[in-house]
C-alpha cells in the first residue's frame, strides 16, 4: 500500500506528521482558500511553504504533484479507502474537503449544484478577471501605454462584481449558509480592494452588498488563521 513517503515531494518537504493532511501553499488569493477551508474544517494539516521567489513550484518535487506549477496541492494520507492521495486545484480540493467531512456544502441535490455553480462562477471568471486586473495595474502590464486591454479587464471586473452584488441581496453568504462557494470568492474581492487597490477603478463604493460580505466574512476566526498559513519568509 502506497504511504505518504512514497510521494517524490516529501523529499523537499518532509511532514513532521505524516499522518495528518499536507498543504503545499503560499498565500496567495488561491492558495488561501485551501488553508482556510482545512480552518474552517479543524481538519489537522501541515503546512508547507512553496516560495515563489525561490522558484520552489518549479521543482522536480513539487512538480511530481503537481505538473501545472501552481498552487495550492495536498496530501490527504486518509484519501478515499484509505489510501494516501494528492490533488491539485484549489476548486478540486474545496469540493474533496467538503465531500470529505460532509461540511460546507449541501447535501440537498439542489444546493449543492447551485453551490457548485459559484464556485465555478469564481473559478472561471472573478479570478482569471481580477487577476488579469492585477496585471495591468501592480504589475509589469501597467506599463503598457494602450489603455484598451487594462480597460477590458476593468470593465469585466466590474460586471462581475455587480452580478455578485445581486446575488448577495438579501443574504449573509453568496448560499445563504457559509459555503465552499464563499471560500472561493471572497479572497479574490479582498486582493482586488487591499492588494491591487482597485477600489475606485470598478466603483467599489456603490456596490451595496459585496463590501459589507467580505468584511463578513473576513471576520471569521478560521478565516484569520487561513490567511496567514503557510507563514511567508
Amino acid at each position: 500500500m502506497k504511504t505518504l513517503s512514497d510521494f517524490e515531494i516529501t523529499k523537499r518537504w518532509p511532514a513532521t506528521n505524516p499522518d495528518i493532511i499536507q498543504l503545499y501553499s503560499l498565500t496567495t488569493p488561491n492558495g488561501v482558500k485551501a488553508s482556510i477551508m482545512l480552518e474552517e474544517l479543524d481538519l489537522p494539516y501541515e503546512a508547507h511553504l512553496v516560495n515563489f521567489a525561490d522558484d520552489d513550484q518549479m521543482t522536480p518535487e513539487y512538480l511530481s504533484l503537481n505538473p501545472n506549477n501552481k498552487i495550492p496541492a495536498i496530501i490527504d494520507p486518509n484519501g478515499p479507502d484509505s489510501t494516501p492521495m494528492g490533488l491539485f486545484e484549489s476548486g478540486a480540493i474545496l469540493i474533496y474537503l467538503a465531500e470529505k467531512t460532509g461540511k460546507l456544502m449541501s447535501k440537498d441535490p439542489v444546493k449543492r449544484y447551485q453551490t457548485l455553480q459559484w464556485l465555478m462562477f469564481q473559478i472561471g471568471g472573478i479570478g482569471p478577471m481580477f487577476g488579469q486586473l492585477g496585471y495591468f495595474i501592480k504589475f509589469a502590464g501597467k506599463n503598457i501605454e494602450d489603455p484598451r486591454p487594462k480597460q477590458r479587464y476593468v470593465d469585466e471586473a466590474e460586471r462581475l462584481l455587480n452580478v455578485l452584488d445581486q446575488r448577495l441581496e438579501g443574504r449573509d453568504y453568496v448560499m445563504d449558509d457559509y459555503s465552499i462557494a464563499d471560500i472561493a470568492i471572497f479572497p479574490w474581492l479582498r486582493t482586488l480592494r487591499d492588494m491591487y487597490d482597485a477600489g475606485d477603478l470598478v466603483d467599489w463604493d456603490d456596490l451595496e452588498n459585496v463590501p459589507a460580505y467580505l468584511d463578513r466574512c473576513l471576520a471569521r476566526p478560521a478565516v484569520q488563521r487561513g490567511l496567514v498559513n503557510p507563514p511567508r519568509p
